[in-house]
């Protein structure tokens, strides 16, 4: 689930986004190199607080049980209204845009085919765990074959063919890029890293959590970052660097030097493979998030509901589902997403600062002690409010209209619950 979640189309996308920041291709494998580090702290962070509550929930909880509801139930209000449901919406309508490439139809039939996707991958959540997850396996599985093959035909082309550019040609000016354009480039690396802490939502249906979740945490961003690493090295040896730069499908240019014209094709095929995986993981853990709040009576208490047959939170699968299905739909997820998913490093941020609250209490003892502790959740907190701050100075209009709906639910959480 941590490998399959976090690997969707962004690795597909991402890597040109990031050199247009950077001088050279030592410059930008540092770049994916520093991201994955950051997020394997992230998953130490995660991985001890899993320990300690290895309940349904995730971040939810971790945040609930360690500050107050009030701090989990703004991360569950931003994440059904906008971030996780709006990555749902996002990494469908990215599926459906590469499913035209071999069905054509418009921009309504995208949509339809978005909608549809999330309606049919909420349905198989709905009938259990067991059937979400093996589709998340295969699909992983599948995808990560398919990545290792594709780097293995490419570097053995570039090996025999010797194609025009090559590693660290067309570098495109000398010296170093500035710090801040290094920073810049690690938001976008980070962004395609997203997705790693998803797994702690599913902690009460899982055997043995306090034990399986941190083995996930820290083995799944191993895999993403060596396969990441793998993949723009690749990128680097078959194309010049201002062709990385300046592609808008870096990935399918790859794939044109190698395989010829039937390159798109394929890498269309492994696109949506990629962020089918990757949603299947996404669909089956936010309804845990919402489920826990209504079982601790912070929302509708109809989203409690378990079904009698399946055991899934068929309710909060069905509400999620709808939601995301609207955004999808009307196409404001793109509005909602871009403004707001940036804030969830405020909430990485706080998740990480409590480890060291956790660590004061009398008693506190988990099955697994995060590695490097206080260094490694220190760079964490502070790599996250650098994104946050990065966002607020670069675009401050719509970063505080971001925070603006994520504040929003405060005065909602109050009102709900005036009377308590």
């Amino acid at each position: 689930m941590v490998a399959g979640t976090i690997i969707g189309a962004s690795i597909f996308v991402q890597p040109s986004e990031i050199a247009r920041h950077l001088s050279t291709p030592a410059e930008i494998m540092l770049v994916w190199l520093a991201c994955g580090v950051l997020t394997l702290f992230g998953a130490f962070v995660c991985a001890e607080l899993a320990s300690a509550f290895p309940h349904t929930g995730g971040l939810y909880v971790f945040l609930r049980d360690t500050f107050s509801p009030l701090a989990g139930f703004l991360w569950g209000w931003a994440m059904f209204w906008s971030m996780h449901s709006g990555i749902i919406a996002a990494i469908a309508v990215v599926f459906a845009r590469y499913a035209a490439h071999f069905f054509p139809v418009g921009e309504t039939g995208i949509r339809t085919i978005a909608v549809t996707l999330i309606l049919a991958l909420s349905a198989l959540n709905y009938l259990g765990v067991k059937a979400g997850s093996r589709v998340q396996t295969t699909l992983t599985i599948a995808k990560i074959a398919a990545i290792l093959v594709m780097v293995a035909v490419g570097l053995g082309f570039a090996a025999t063919a010797d194609p025009a550019g090559g590693l660290g040609s067309g570098a495109g000016g000398a010296g170093s890029a500035p710090f801040s354009e290094f920073l810049l480039a690690m938001v976008a690396g980070l962004f395609a890293y997203g997705g790693w802490h998803m797994v702690t939502y599913t902690a009460g249906e899982t055997v043995m959590p306090s034990r399986t979740i941190p083995a996930a945490l820290v083995t799944g961003v191993a895999i993403v970052t060596a396969c990441y690493m793998a993949l723009n090295v690749l990128y680097l040896v078959i194309l010049p660097l201002d062709a990385v730069r300046s592609s808008t499908r870096i990935a399918a240019d790859a794939a044109d030097v190698v395989l010829g014209s039937g390159g798109a094709a394929v890498m269309a095929g492994l696109v949506m493979m990629s962020a089918l995986g990757g949603l299947t993981g996404i669909v089956l853990t936010g309804p845990r998030v919402y489920y826990s709040m209504a079982v601790d009576g912070l929302t509708f208490r109809q989203l409690a509901y378990v079904h009698p047959l399946y055991r899934t939170p068929s309710r909060a699968i069905v509400a999620q589902a709808i939601w995301a299905s609207v955004l999808a739909a009307t196409g404001a997820y793109r509005q909602l997403f871009t403004r707001v998913i940036y804030t969830e490093w405020l909430f990485f941020a706080l998740m990480a600062a409590g480890l060291f609250t956790l660590r004061k209490r009398p008693g506190y003892s988990p099955p697994y002690r995060a590695w490097g502790f206080p260094g490694v959740p220190i760079v964490f907190i502070a790599a996250s409010l650098a994104i946050v701050v990065n966002q607020i100075v670069r675009e401050p209009v719509e970063a505080l209209t971001g925070l603006g709906i994520v504040a929003l639910g405060a005065p909602v959480y109050y009102l709900w619950h005036a009377h308590r």
